[in-house]
């Protein structure tokens, strides 16, 4: 007899504060002009609450304890570079999304931490309402903080729906931003084997 296997979602989020965000998403509509008891729209004020509390958990997470859950000695002294790391964040100016990729490395200093770690203290600081600047400096402060490497490097290329979908509207727009510490900084040949790595 073939076993039928339901698929069945779970998601952890906290029903005072749901109920919260359901009541000003629900004056939200009435202010646009909606009515939030039409059929399409009386299950949205809990769609987007529930929506925005997983775009934002990035305010319940530490990056410091994840880079340190997977911290390792090592005498590895060359550059580790995990790049391509998608990342989805949104604007805290406009509260419109941005996306795009983050390259990161570092040159270890006696200490490595697990590669996965990386992606998820970029995705730690993403999902939280941001700027671009400030993203790209607080992945480096972290990563330096952890582990005090020899050195760190940050690239972030992202388009932003808030250029793209109001104000200027320019849709073939990105932005780069960059950060470095330590050797990053003081050689010049480290620096560009960086750049010249991400670019292929």
């Amino acid at each position: 007899m073939e076993q039928t296997i339901n698929y069945r979602r779970e998601d952890c989020y906290s029903r005072e504060k749901i109920d919260a965000l359901m009541t000003h998403y629900r004056e939200i509509l009435r202010l646009l002009g909606e009515d939030p008891e039409r059929e399409g729209l009386v299950k949205t004020p809990e769609r987007v609450a529930k929506a925005m509390s997983f775009i934002t958990k990035g305010y319940s997470e530490d990056p410091i304890a994840i880079l340190r859950s997977a911290m390792f000695k090592e005498e590895y002294k060359q550059m580790v570079l995990v790049k391509d790391i998608e990342l989805f964040s949104v604007c805290e100016h406009h509260m419109l999304p941005f996306i795009g990729r983050a390259h990161v490395a570092y040159i270890p200093d006696g200490y490595i931490t697990g590669l996965s770690k990386i992606a998820r203290v970029v995705e730690c600081f993403a999902r939280r309402l941001q700027v671009q600047e400030r993203l790209t400096v607080q992945i480096r402060d972290s990563i330096q903080q952890a582990l005090n490497p020899v050195g760190v490097a940050v690239v972030i290329e992202a388009s932003h729906t808030c250029m793209q979908m109001r104000g200027i509207e320019k849709t073939g727009s990105s932005t780069t931003t960059s950060a470095f510490t330590g050797i990053f900084l003081s050689d010049p040949r480290t620096r560009d084997e960086f750049m010249q790595l991400i670019r292929h």
